[in-house]
């Protein structure tokens, strides 16, 4: 006798139904029968419409019995067999009820796509909702420096102290790896179009100017913004999903003046520093290629960086870095603060910050190089 016969009695007493008793042993362990060979058995019979059960025999069932049952719904739906429950335990019926809706949304959000204006009106909404919190946001920094200016902003002290510390001394290794050799790469790339016109010590002219001008502030924008606003991020959507910042509310505290508004102040500091420091890291890249691998005059070199680099170059790269300073800030907090409260989102609002901050940074870059052309600057 088979597991099929063993376990499961048919009964076509009732027109157009069929009754099946099951017996014995439903676990895994124990072997069951497949929903399919059950199918086989009646498949032929075009009046049964509705299946009933009788579960007084059943003496243990587990997980695997609502697998079949699942199956068995399944194979039906193909032969529009109605599926009874009401002769199904309490406990079976729930999580074969479970089982059906957890599919059905799938289904649903797999074979039946959104309609197209339905998708365009909640991006657009999601746009504008972002767009409002965004100046909400901005205006309560806006507040925040206010109190700040009047005295009355409340943070520690000693934290914003660590936070410029990571913000600037520990980003220092980092900066100084990426822009030496941001220095070295402009150098063999100006050596491959200047050594066709034997002028190579122009060089130092391309690696300085492009260094201070813009790469420098550029490069360590995207570094910090890889590096410190990631962080930021993380540590505000932590903050949130552990409801800390809930807690500031409550308390009175302005999560802006405590949380926000230090890590602003240290990254407005330390950019432009990093961006000199990166600046002076450049030079020296070009400067090692330059007279170490092409065989230019050390001394020459330096002299035309001298002359090619002027005072505007640094204070347009200063600008740059004080730009790029609020930007990373602000995204990074921005992201943090918006996080949901949930482990998945913060990974989200990590990410989104560090997408959301370079693209601010490329453009913000050409704006301002747009300006500075206007200008003649």
């Amino acid at each position: 006798m088979n597991i099929l016969q063993e376990k499961v009695v048919f009964d076509y007493s009732v027109p157009n139904t069929l009754h099946l008793k099951l017996q014995g042993d439903w676990r895994m362990t124990a072997g069951l029968p497949v929903a399919a060979r059950v199918i086989s058995e009646f498949k032929n019979r075009q009046d049964i419409k509705h299946i009933t059960f009788d579960m007084s025999r059943v003496s243990e069932w587990d997980s695997g019995f609502v697998s079949f049952l699942l199956q068995l719904s399944r194979e039906c739906e193909r032969y529009d067999i109605r599926i009874v429950r009401d002769g199904l335990s309490q406990g079976a019926q729930k999580l074969l009820a479970l089982a059906l809706t957890v599919r059905e949304k799938h289904i649903s959000h797999q074979r039946m796509p959104r309609p197209f204006f339905e998708r365009v009106a909640d991006a657009a909404a999601k746009i504008g909702e972002s767009s409002y919190f965004l100046l909400n946001f901005l205006g309560e920094i806006a507040i925040s420096f206010g109190r700040l200016i009047a005295g009355k902003a409340y943070f520690r002290w000693d934290e914003f102290v660590y936070i410029v510390q990571r913000c600037g001394i520990d980003a220092l290794p980092l900066v100084s790896l990426i822009s030496m050799l941001v220095g070295m790469i402009l150098a063999f790339i100006g050596a491959i179009q200047l050594k066709l016109f034997g002028v190579q010590i122009f060089i130092a002219d391309i690696v300085g100017i492009a260094a201070v001008r813009v790469m420098g502030a550029v490069m360590t924008g995207i570094l910090m913004s890889g590096r410190t606003g990631a962080s930021f991020a993380a540590e505000l959507g932590i903050m949130q999903v552990n409801e800390e910042i809930d807690a500031l509310k409550t308390l009175g505290v302005s999560p802006v003046d405590f949380l926000v508004l230090p890590r602003i102040l240290a990254l407005v500091i330390m950019m432009p520093l990093l961006t000199l420091y990166a600046d002076m890291m450049s030079i020296a890249g070009g400067f090692l290629v330059s007279t170490g691998m092409l065989g230019l005059n050390p001394a020459e070199y330096l002299t035309h960086t001298h002359d090619a680099i002027k005072i505007s170059y640094v204070w347009v790269g200063l600008v740059h870095s004080f730009v790029f300073g609020i930007i990373i800030a602000i995204t990074g907090c921005l992201r943090g603060i918006r996080c949901q409260r949930n482990a998945a989102a913060v990974g989200e609002a990590t990410t989104s910050a560090v997408v959301s901050g370079i693209t601010v940074i490329v453009i913000a870059t050409a704006i301002i190089t747009f300006v500075c052309q206007v200008l003649g600057v």
